[in-house]
């Protein structure tokens, strides 16, 4: 399917350009834009080399300068007024009066239309710290396009306007630090410059697994998502198949990777199958012209991402890999935390999961297959480790006991040890046999720490014989209670929870459809899946050794 239209944007952002530095490092990130940004807010000679104009803080334009601009918009262009707090009144295209500025505080926004395009596979209802100052429109042809409640009265915050063949808007909102905004303002973008939404993407799974498991999960995500559309299930076995007929009437079904590949009427193949098949089934379909997404990890060594990369980058489709728990409540709250600094510079990292549990007899229990526990929850915990703590690796040391669980290949227990290159320090322990567990977060900073207990939520339903009966939930689907812990001027300690914020249900599919049909930033890119993978091959190695570092910079 074609890539999105490329979209040239010139950003006149004045002499305090400062500011905007957060929004114009999301829109570089989008490929497809080429945007201009220039410290002043005088118009060019030419604007004909542009497809949208951005005005930071509008300034007073001449008569002369609005009847250009003007003119631009109206023979096709777009012009996008960010008139952020106090702006007292706003040129005559935008179509927009200014209100009286009111108080720094939580806004609650909401789409007037939510089949809007700006919209698209965005939460119903919006939170952003920032000034609050409302717009009214001039005349007939401005609508809202962004609300928020203020004293029971729907107020409009964001407008836009048709002007001729072209279309202008404008926003009071200057939250430029905050992803969710910088993601509408890069819709706003879109939309001025006319261009569409591609068709939606026709999904299929390759691999059902036993249950459903996570090929019925991606199949649920294709079904709900916007811009996803549910198209076929591959699997060896004609059990699997029947049970995805069953599960997702309609929906066609192959038993060969081969004859997926030839449907044309697929766009993106989601590799459901085991780690040590995702490499092969990937470069198949990458080089039939196929987007594919492989569940985690991508693969088991380094040859083979190597090797994958270059299939997507030879045949210009996505690879990426399903990192689904950078979404996870503990994790997004550490990442925040280390954001706003309130811990100093993170410096040392521990992560464990486990219990002293019999393993499963499945593949994931094998290591021809799994590429050994280290591959199995470390794919997500090591993840999670580059990710809070980027920059260069120095080494990595593997570690591994079998001392219990025989009747498995797997090892019983791993450590991943990674030392990075600035002295870093990160850890992460898997152990099928540990009968206390340590926490699953302790990370140390210069100025506090962040340690977490394992939430045990048991379940109590109504039994008539026994009168109830308790299941428990499994500690690593419950979110980990979180306790900050930093040292204040006066040297006594201060304790506090971290809030966690709920997640959005298929968020990983989101940004996929949001990545192909609008271009907008890949969260899961095939370069650090790889990473993820040097790492766990790198420990591998180490734990083959006797526990000798590797050295890795990657």
């Amino acid at each position: 399917m074609p890539s999105p239209e490329p979209v040239r944007v010139l950003f006149l952002a004045g002499k305090e350009a400062h500011p905007v530095e957060p929004l114009r490092g999301y829109l570089n990130a989008v490929h497809h834009l080429q945007v201009e940004f220039r410290p002043t807010s005088r118009l060019p000679s030419n604007l004909g080399d542009s497809r949208v104009i951005v005005l930071v803080n509008p300034p007073s334009l001449s008569p002369a300068d609005q009847e250009r601009l003007r003119t631009f918009v109206g023979e096709g262009g777009g012009c996008l007024g960010l008139a952020g707090p106090p702006m007292e009144s706003l040129p005559a295209l935008f179509g927009a009066r200014v209100g009286h500025p009111g108080p720094s505080m939580e806004l609650r926004l909401n789409f007037p239309d939510p089949e809007h395009p700006i919209a698209q596979r965005l939460p119903p209802e919006l939170y952003l710290c920032d000034r609050f100052q409302p717009l009214e429109a001039s005349d007939e042809k401005s609508h809202p396009a962004l609300v928020t409640m203020w004293h029971y009265q729907r107020v409009a915050v964001a407008l836009l306007r048709e002007e001729g063949k072209g279309k202008a808007g404008c926003t009071t909102l200057q939250a430029y630090k905050d992803p969710l905004f910088q993601q509408i303002v890069y819709r706003l973008i879109r939309h001025l410059a006319g261009v569409r939404e591609l068709p939606p993407l026709r999904v299929a799974i390759l691999g059902y697994g036993p249950h459903g498991a996570m090929g019925c999960l991606h199949g649920r995500a294709a079904q709900e998502v916007p811009g996803l559309k549910l198209r076929a299930f591959c699997d060896l076995s004609p059990e699997r198949l029947s049970q995805c007929r069953e599960d997702f009437p309609g929906c066609k079904t192959y038993r060969t990777a081969s004859e997926l590949a030839h449907d044309s009427e697929v766009d993106v193949v989601i590799i459901a199958t085991p780690p040590n098949t995702h490499a092969a089934l990937a470069l198949e379909l990458l080089r039939a012209g196929k987007h594919v997404v492989c569940e985690k990890p991508m693969c088991l060594t380094t040859e083979e991402a190597e090797a994958m990369i270059q299939a997507a980058e030879e045949n210009g489709r996505l690879l990426s890999c399903y990192q689904n728990r950078r979404w996870d409540a503990d994790y997004l709250a550490i990442r925040q935390a280390l954001e706003e600094g309130l811990v100093g510079k993170p410096f040392y990292l521990e992560t464990f999961v486990g219990d002293f549990n019999h393993p499963c007899h499945y593949w994931h229990s094998h290591r021809p297959i799994s590429g050994d526990a280290v591959y199995d929850w470390g794919a997500h915990y090591v993840d999670w480790m580059l990710n809070l703590f980027p920059g260069s690796i120095a080494s990595v040391i593997g570690t591994l006991h079998k001392r219990v669980w025989r009747d498995v290949t797997n090892a019983d227990q791993v450590r991943v040890q990674i030392r990075f290159a600035d002295g870093r320090e990160a850890e992460f322990l898997h152990s099928n046999v540990a009968a206390l567990r340590k926490p699953k977060w302790y990370l140390l900073g210069t100025e506090g720490a962040i340690v977490s207990q394992w939430n045990e939520l048991p379940v109590h339903q109504l039994d008539p014989i026994t009168y109830f009966r308790e299941e428990k939930i499994p500690v690593t689907e419950t979110p980990p209670l979180l306790t900050l812990r930093r040292r204040d001027p006066r040297g006594s300690m201060v304790v506090q929870q971290l809030p966690l914020v709920k997640p959005r249900r298929f968020p990983y599919h989101l940004n996929l459809a949001d990545h192909l049909l609008t271009g907008e930033p890949l969260a899961v890119s095939a370069h650090s899946a790889a990473r993820v993978v040097a790492v766990l091959e790198a420990a591998t190695r180490s734990a083959e050794k006797g526990g000798n570092p590797e050295s890795l910079h990657v």
